[in-house]
């Protein structure tokens, strides 16, 4: 962990629209809680969803606390009405291979290969990079392009122009979340030599999530809902 890995610290990649809006309500809300934003995608499929992305400053982010900010971000939402339409609200926790929104997680990913598209392209228009990593350059990301020969000079994306940045599922990747959540789990007391660290994964995507059926206007307190987000009748 760096020492800029704090709950204040600033997103350099963020949304616009309607998921800015949200990210500005749900924000405020996270921190005063102990977590941080980390990102905020509506989507259509399967009605509307709401997936609201966040972590602790060290990365880390329990099933208990994805329930914990739900049943906080819920209420809020509901008031603010940010959202034209019904929805369902998700929480998750940014998984194995995550997004990079903050300097801090372009630094802990030193040596990690990566996905990024520019929202401002580079000279000669090029926008989308894969590549591993090397560092932190002022406010730029040096990334070595994968197939580039091996006395080529590493790229320089500058941080406030990527429109999205996400690792790639590879194992070191894995073995670094692994040794990561170990040590997290030290520092809780919560040794388990029997039990993998390894977060569960479902179709892609991290299952430390908290699903909540929203309706537009009604209470998140007055629905019930079975685990998997569906109301129960």
């Amino acid at each position: 962990m760096t020492e800029t890995a704090t709950l204040s610290e600033p997103r350099l990649v963020s949304e616009t629209g309607l998921a800015a809006r949200v990210g500005n309500i749900a924000g405020p809300v996270l921190e005063g809680l102990g977590y941080r934003l980390v990102r905020v995608r509506i989507s259509g499929s399967d009605g509307c969803t709401v997936q609201i992305m966040a972590e602790r400053a060290d990365g880390s982010m329990s099933i208990e606390d994805c329930e914990a900010a739900s049943r906080a971000l819920s209420p809020v939402l509901d008031v603010s009405d940010p959202v034209p339409t019904a929805y369902r609200l998700e929480m998750s926790s940014p998984g194995i291979d995550r997004p990079l929104v903050r300097r801090s997680d372009f630094e802990r990913a030193h040596g990690q290969v990566v996905k990024i598209e520019m929202a401002v392209p580079l000279e000669g228009g090029r926008k989308r990079f894969r590549g591993t990593i090397n560092g932190v350059d002022g406010d730029a990301v040096k990334i070595q392009i994968d197939g580039a020969p091996a006395d080529a000079a590493d790229a320089l994306l500058p941080m406030h122009d990527i429109g999205e940045a996400k690792l790639v599922l590879t194992d070191k990747l894995i073995a670094e979340a692994l040794r990561r959540e170990k040590l997290q789990r030290e520092a809780r007391g919560e040794v388990d030599e029997t039990a993998s660290a390894e977060p569960i994964q479902h179709g892609g995507r991290d299952k430390r999530a908290r699903k909540n059926p929203h309706r537009r206007g009604s209470s998140a307190a007055s629905q019930k809902e079975t685990d998997d987000g569906r109301q129960r009748q």
